[in-house]
């Protein structure tokens, strides 16, 4: 039976994650920091000792962007560090890797879909640390894939959605960026995305083809479109007033244009890539059904 360890599994993408594992034939082990500590090698090592992995699955990262710029150090350990961990490990032991990075790998200064072999340019330590991340990994077990994802949100954890959500029927009036374009991503697409190709790998229809990849929803929008389309699904009643970036002074650099290319995983693994706000009239609705 197909062995897959899923790390960070407590975070939004490792709970859709878990709902996926619920009715799949594959072995699924789901760890965080409290079962596996993904900054000690050792501790992997003798996770491995004890189990057998196919895939390994990280989906643990340091997200805050703002507190990476005043804690680069901790920020790198997870997001370097521990990935790179892994890709070691699970090369000694034969077993795939596949990991998660992100749009902030850009300088976000383009006007056309991100392709993954664009130069790459971070603007913050958090972006500075995931491409760390990329790099120590794929050095590390020739066996990776890299899924870049952008503006993810889920039903699970903290995010901009549930905020926008809660800030919308606590106050009357909201400021919101919008002349910051991205693609938002439903966590759950994501998760299907990386267990479609495990699945489409484990039934030989394709090979598992390392390498970097794009992976978010489709079509593009500001934060503003994005929150006055939550708010429309949601169903509130709340003025959302568009601002700029330089109206909203934050420690972190954040890309003005991080919209990526997917045509690489459409074509590699046949993947079918939702509409975002189909995806958020679903997520929103799995949301209120809570």
């Amino acid at each position: 039976m197909t062995q897959i360890l899923v790390t960070g599994s407590n975070g939004q993408l490792g709970n859709e994650m878990r709902e996926l594992a619920k009715k799949s034939p594959f072995q699924f082990t789901f760890t965080d920091v409290a079962e596996l500590d993904i900054t000690n090698i050792q501790a992997i090592d003798e996770l491995f000792q004890q189990n057998k992995f196919d895939y390994v699955i990280n989906c643990a990262a340091y997200t805050n962007v703002n507190k990476a710029e005043e804690e680069e150090d901790i920020a790198l350990k997870i997001n370097a560090k521990a990935p790179e961990n892994l890709a070691k490990i699970s090369a000694k032991y034969q077993c795939k890797f596949i990991h998660v990075s992100t749009d902030y790998v850009f300088d976000g200064t383009k006007c056309q879909p991100y392709e993954e072999s664009q130069p790459v340019c971070p603007q913050s330590a958090y972006g500075r640390t995931k491409l760390e991340g990329e790099k120590l990994a794929m050095a590390a077990n020739p066996e990776t894939i890299i899924l870049r994802t952008a503006w993810l949100y889920s039903t699970y954890g903290n995010n901009f959605v549930k905020t926008m959500i809660k800030l919308g029927t606590e106050r009357d009036e909201l400021s919101v960026v919008f002349d910051q374009i991205g693609s938002p991503t439903y966590a759950g697409d994501l998760a299907k995305a990386i267990y479609y190709i495990i699945e489409k790998v484990e039934s030989n229809e394709k090979q598992f083809v390392a390498g970097i990849y794009h992976f978010s929803n489709e079509g593009v929008c500001s934060w503003y479109d994005f929150t006055k389309e939550i708010h429309a699904l949601a169903g509130i009643q709340c003025s959302v007033k568009p601002i700029e970036t330089k109206d909203f002074p934050s420690p972190a650099k954040r890309p003005f244009y991080s919209v990526l290319n997917k045509k690489k995983i459409k074509e590699t693994y046949g993947i079918d890539v939702p509409y975002w706000k189909d995806s958020l009239a679903y997520c929103i609705q799995k949301l209120q059904a809570k």
